[in-house]
């Protein structure tokens, strides 16, 4: 008996959207450095990727002076508060979110097909907030690592959003960028799984995913079918 689809479960970055001109660890570690802040790219990136990916999920910050606070608080470094602002200010021009071209057209198709939504993300809703206001009213519910309280790695996310749902994992599908949190945990769950390989550098579909495609376009037509 073929199953019958009623969610799709959509990755946000890589997927939906993406950083156009991302801010430099390295040019971050300049800035502090001539201030007298001994802030080094290594440390600065796994502070950073260790508060958006454990800090957030418990505290939810809601700006980046807020998040970059407590990138020093790891660091163990206290900037001053007109440093700590300038940089904020670099992140929120720079580190904002971008929808790929094909983004809108397909979450406007997947809600055509009468289908419920969602973005499933660790990422802070400050950081992708703006990019996702146009396409926003598509989706039934956005789930990130604070909504949660943990990383996307943690079944627990994907769970509590099919629960929003009210779905069962039989009755979804996830479409994302990332083998282990976009295919492997859905799969594990029992849900179905489209890969999305937009540089198409993966010569093989991985055996977790059900279908491989390079474009949402592509995803959507299937999800169709």
């Amino acid at each position: 008996m073929k199953l019958v689809l009623e969610a799709v479960l959509f990755d946000l970055h890589g997927t939906l959207a993406y950083v156009e001109n991302p801010v430099s660890s390295e040019k971050v570690s300049e800035f502090l450095l001539k201030r007298g802040y001994e802030v080094y790219p290594q440390s600065l990136n796994a502070a950073s990727h260790f508060v958006g990916m454990v800090d957030y999920p418990k505290h939810g910050y809601n700006s980046w002076q807020a998040f970059l606070k407590q990138v020093f608080h790891r660091l163990d470094v206290e900037i001053d508060s007109e440093a700590l602002k300038e940089l904020a200010k670099t992140y929120q021009q720079r580190n904002n979110y971008v929808l790929f071209p094909d983004a809108a057209s397909a979450v406007k198709k997947a809600k055509q097909l009468s289908l419920k939504t969602a973005i499933v993300t660790t990422i802070a809703r400050f950081i992708f907030h703006s990019a996702i206001m146009p396409i926003q009213h598509y989706f039934d519910t956005i789930t990130t690592g604070y909504e949660t309280g943990c990383e996307k790695s943690n079944p627990r996310m994907l769970r509590q959003t099919l629960r929003k749902l009210s779905v069962t994992p039989k009755e979804a599908i996830m479409i994302g960028d990332e083998l282990l949190v976009d295919i492997r945990i859905p799969k594990k769950l029992g849900m179905r799984t489209i890969l999305l390989d937009r540089k198409n550098e993966i010569s093989n579909k991985p055996t977790e995913a059900d279908i491989k495609v390079t474009t949402l376009t592509e995803a959507i037509a299937i999800v169709e079918e």
